[in-house]
């Protein structure tokens, strides 16, 4: 799992059957201080999350796949929970 931050929301009206219903966002990977890491990505929303909150990522295919309830389902990244707060204890 990796933190993340939705950044966007994604339309599209022509998209896989396995797709229909579901709601795509664009989610910027984060590190640890919230400072934004590698790319934006493309990713299937399981939990109801909007744009601006923090999220946890799953980026393997079968964990991702698996949020749709579909077998084979071309899913790279998933949004599997919203993040109230991190702790950091030293």
């Amino acid at each position: 799992m990796q933190i993340a931050k939705v950044v966007g929301t994604v339309v599209s009206t022509q998209k896989n059957r396995k797709f229909e219903g579901a709601k795509l966002l664009l989610v910027q990977p984060l590190d640890i201080d919230d400072t934004p890491r590698g790319a934006a990505l493309l990713a299937i929303d399981g939990v109801g999350a909007g744009v601006h909150e923090k999220v946890l990522i799953v980026l393997e295919g079968r964990a991702a796949g698996e949020l749709l309830g579909k077998k084979a389902a071309p899913v790279d990244a998933a949004i599997v929970g919203i993040i109230d707060a991190v702790t950091i204890s030293e």
